[in-house]
């Protein structure tokens, strides 16, 4: 690294040692993190959703719908619901990674994050919505359809261009769909609004705990990858391991991503991440455990946070991933 990026003006985070003394610390904490996200609109109230169709499984559905997000787009997902209820069922908003959409995740385009089906046939709702350049909402963004002629990260980038002028950002406004996809859940009489989960792999386990932090109807968490500290993604290298959406102004002048993170405690959250995954540097992992494990102690839930590295493992999301993923709701939710 150039000598000049070696000693940058990082803030740092101190956790106050009493509960009482961390609530209050919390309160400024959540402050200065909902600031660096920039403005976000109200979110609209009701909130209009149309159903465009549904799918109807053996034993569950899926109900295609779209939102407007009384912003700049209308937001399309999937909600799979179970046939047989016993009452309301808990939910869980899964969220995709940067290279992939809601397609993948329900079984449309399988990939390895596709989740959907192993959840709703283990009794939960769940949901998922496109983000802003992925899915079918490619070409839907201030270029319009020349985003898809220019290549795959135009879009984005045009977005987060766009929302700095406007004074907000684009990770902001990202979150700020998932928290209408929140609105949508909770209006939902199969849904149990007080057991919601939201799990998500690469860019959705940066969501999930962003979300997290600052909306507390998330009751469980689950992230594969990118548990990471941005100090330590600099001191490998390794920024570009991490496309732009998610980089917000101002955050590092205060604190690392603990401070994202505690915001979470004391709601259960577990991470899945390989130890040779370049976006999230082991040793920034081990420092995150340092901080977040006593924090839960405190609280007295130290098994409501649990940090599992996976040795000789990159990027991925593999089947133990999913099954621990799925047994952490089963035993949280």
């Amino acid at each position: 690294m150039p000598a000049g990026y070696r000693t940058l003006p990082l803030g740092r985070l101190e956790i106050e040692s009493s509960l009482v003394d961390w609530e209050e610390q919390r309160k400024n904490i959540k402050d200065i993190v909902v600031h660096c996200l920039g403005d976000r609109p109200p979110r609209p109230v009701p909130l209009q959703v149309r159903t465009i169709s549904v799918d109807q499984k053996d034993d569950y559905r899926i109900e295609k719908f779209v939102f407007d997000n009384g912003v700049d787009s209308e937001v399309p997902g999937y909600i799979a619901i179970p046939n047989k209820r016993n009452g309301q069922l808990p939910a869980v908003l899964a969220m995709h990674g940067h290279g992939s959409d809601k397609d993948n995740m329900f079984g449309y385009k399988p990939n390895s994050q596709n989740v959907a089906e192993m959840l709703v046939r283990r009794g939960y709702v769940v949901i998922a919505i496109d983000n802003y350049f992925t899915g079918e909402r490619r070409g839907t963004g201030p270029a319009g359809r020349l985003e898809m002629q220019l290549g795959k990260s135009d879009q984005e980038m045009s977005l987060f261009k766009l929302n700095l002028w406007l004074g907000r950002t684009l990770w902001g406004m990202m979150l700020r769909d998932e928290q209408l996809a929140l609105d949508y859940l909770e209006s939902r009489p199969e849904v149990d609004r007080n057991r919601i989960g939201v799990q998500g792999m690469s860019m959705g386990s940066t969501g999930a705990w962003w979300l997290g932090a600052i909306d507390d109807r998330v009751k469980a968490i689950v992230g594969v990858a990118c548990f990471t500290r941005y100090e330590n993604l600099i001191a490998v290298r390794q920024l570009a391991a991490h496309s732009i959406y998610y980089f917000v102004p101002g955050i590092l002048k205060h604190f690392d991503s603990e401070g994202v993170m505690a915001l979470v405690a004391p709601r259960p959250f577990l991470a899945l991440t390989g130890d040779s995954d370049p976006g999230s540097p082991v040793e920034g992992i081990k420092k995150l455990e340092e901080i977040l494990t006593p924090l839960y102690q405190a609280y007295g839930k130290p098994d409501a946070f649990r940090s599992v590295i996976y040795p000789n493992t990159g990027h991925v999301y593999s089947n133990d991933m999913k099954q621990r993923m799925v047994d952490w709701f089963d035993e949280f939710l």
